[in-house]
């Protein structure tokens, strides 16, 4: 072969279109070399116009077996045509800058000739053919930045077959040019070709942490997260791959733990990474603390986050978004307000999710004041307050028993920011008017509610009937009621609660058995009728309820049942003094 070389006047040589066939004992793969001599060349040139010749050779075999296309053994030889073409300039006219759809056009065969090892790492995928160069360029770096071209270019064909022929040739690779390689067969999704070169550049030790990061993302996309972490795993009890193992690379295994919601794994590689003594970056502390908060560790989000202050980085916007709801979710409210105030000494802008997080928060807390700092500021870094900032600044005035200024409040924002309220700020503002017993107010929010097209649910009607028993009308309070049936809305327990108790301060009393007649029996109307009577002093009303009671085999509650003794004690009493009179 050598022979062919030396005579042939082209600059390179490349072999194609083997005459194979798999043998059935090794599943379609071929584990067998050729050795290429030049004392067993023999060949016969066809000269063509276009400086390409088709040479047959008879090369001898150092396997026992090959296999042809007519599934005959041949023990000593193997047939191959090896075509010989020119390059003249540079790299565009260089015949493997050619398109992919010629190469597969030119591909007769499709081989799989299985893992390579680092005894085999010429072999290629089934998608292409095997080619090899005979590169008469000598020159390391200037074939490294030829393979890098082709790899930006995502030609992944014509990259491969170069950088083989340089492996064959005896020629080293620029590190550069291996990672190109290796991030161009990641992007077409060629996970075998990837492992192929990833193995012989191991070999040939010409491999870094980027490297690494780029087979383990390439594993994780196509064999999921746990093969890629086993990979890992190997890597670290190997000497010689574990001296390349730098921040970068814990950041990919940390990102693929992430991706997945695996906060163990994730927490392994972060202490696997501060015992081989390496510092993580502004990005390894981002990626722990936004993981185990969106894991739901915020305990764990908080040590991330205080060991990046020890080690004197300045976390980013994403991290302290995440840390401020990892402090919330603990109940740290001041700590969540410090770290909110330092993003604004520092010229960042907090999002909205996070204003209006701490805003509920702060109003939990009953901080109203800081609270409302916090909705000042949202107006000042231009965000557009939306319905969970209304409600939770609402809730906190709930909260803080200033039910006045929350629907103060809640009027205000109507008419500054034009807006239509949601069904949750109207329950909220409902429930102000009760606490106030304003009831017309409240049958105001309820017409508007309806008008708007909201469903109004059986919650708010019974926050409006309360705020009628508040106001001691309960006239109005059936009315709602009445209305309620109407819109097919179903009472429930709480509906007839508050309408008894309405009745029975009204001493309406026909309308209070009314009501016992159409809802199902329940002990705990029982006992609110009873308890209402014999403060209102109609006891023989109330026996007449308990007895009822008793009779459908409802059990009182302990202050029914005391009620009725003492009444009925009354009663013995009195019956006693008339018989001696």
């Amino acid at each position: 072969m050598a022979d062919v070389f030396m005579k042939s006047p082209t600059k390179f040589l490349l072999f194609n279109e083997f005459s194979h066939f798999s043998s059935p004992h090794n599943h379609g793969r071929i584990e067998c070399y050729t050795c290429m001599s030049s004392a067993s060349s023999k060949f016969r040139a066809i000269c063509t116009p276009s400086k390409i010749s088709i040479i047959n050779v008879n090369f001898q075999s150092s396997c026992g077996v090959c296999m042809f296309n007519e599934r005959k053994k041949c023990e000593n030889s193997v047939n191959l045509k090896i075509r010989v073409s020119s390059v003249e300039h540079e790299l565009g006219e260089t015949p493997f800058m050619e398109d992919e759809a010629d190469v597969k056009q030119l591909s007769g065969t499709k081989l799989d000739f299985g893992t390579a090892s680092a005894n085999h790492p010429l072999k290629l995928s089934n998608r292409g053919e095997l080619k090899l160069y005979y590169l008469e360029e000598r020159n390391e770096g200037l074939l490294s930045k030829r393979i890098v071209g082709l790899s930006r270019a995502n030609k992944h064909i014509s990259a491969l077959q170069l950088f083989n022929s340089m492996i064959f040739s005896g020629l080293r690779p620029e590190l550069l040019a291996c990672n190109s390689l290796l991030a161009c067969l990641s992007r077409k999704n060629l996970l075998n070709d990837l492992l192929r070169v990833f193995t012989t550049m191991s070999r040939d030790k010409i491999i870094s942490a980027h490297s690494c990061s780029l087979v383990l993302k390439t594993v994780a996309k196509h064999c999921g997260r746990k093969e890629a972490l086993q990979m890992f795993d190997e890597w670290e009890v190997v000497s010689e791959m574990k001296e390349h193992f730098d921040v970068i690379l814990y950041n990919t295994a940390i990102t693929i733990c992430g991706k997945e919601n695996k906060w163990i794994e994730m927490e392994r590689v972060w202490k696997t990474m501060k015992e081989n003594g390496i510092v993580g970056t502004t990005i390894t502390y981002r990626l722990l603390v936004c993981s185990f908060v969106r894991c739901g560790q915020y305990e764990k989000a908080i040590d991330a986050y205080v060991e990046m202050l020890q080690n004197g980085i300045e976390p980013e916007c994403d991290a302290m978004h995440a840390i401020i709801g990892a402090y919330l979710k603990e109940e740290k409210w001041d700590l969540s307000l410090d770290v909110f105030y330092s993003m604004l000494d520092r010229g960042m802008k907090p999002n909205l999710i996070a204003c209006n997080a701490l805003i509920n928060s702060l109003g939990k807390a009953s901080k109203l004041r800081a609270a409302f700092k916090v909705y000042k500021h949202i107006r000042d870094l231009g965000h557009t307050p939306d319905s969970y900032t209304w409600n939770a600044l609402l809730a906190a005035l709930y909260r803080a028993n200033q039910y006045a200024d929350a629907l103060q409040f809640f009027d205000s924002i109507q008419k500054e920011w034009s807006f239509e309220p949601t069904l949750q700020l109207y329950n909220t503002a409902l429930m102000c008017c009760q606490r106030l017993g304003f009831w017309d107010k409240a049958l105001q929010l309820l017409w508007k509610m309806e008008s708007s097209g909201i469903l109004v649910s059986t919650a708010s009607y019974n926050v409006v009937i309360g705020a009628c028993e508040v106001a001691r009308k309960p006239k109005i309070a059936l009315q709602v009621y009445a209305h309620m049936l109407d819109q097919n809305c179903v009472p429930d327990t709480f509906t007839h609660l508050s309408l008894i108790r309405s009745c029975i301060w009204g001493d309406l009393w026909d309308e209070v058995t009314h009501i016992f007649d159409e809802s199902t029996p329940n002990v705990s109307l029982y006992n609110a009728a009873i308890h209402g009577m014999c403060l209102r002093g109609r006891i023989e009303l109330a026996k007449r309820l308990y007895m009822r009671m008793r009779d459908i085999g409802l059990a009182p509650d302990g202050k029914t049942r005391a009620l009725m003794l003492q009444f009925m004690q009354q009663d013995s009493t009195r019956g006693c003094a008339k018989s001696r009179e």
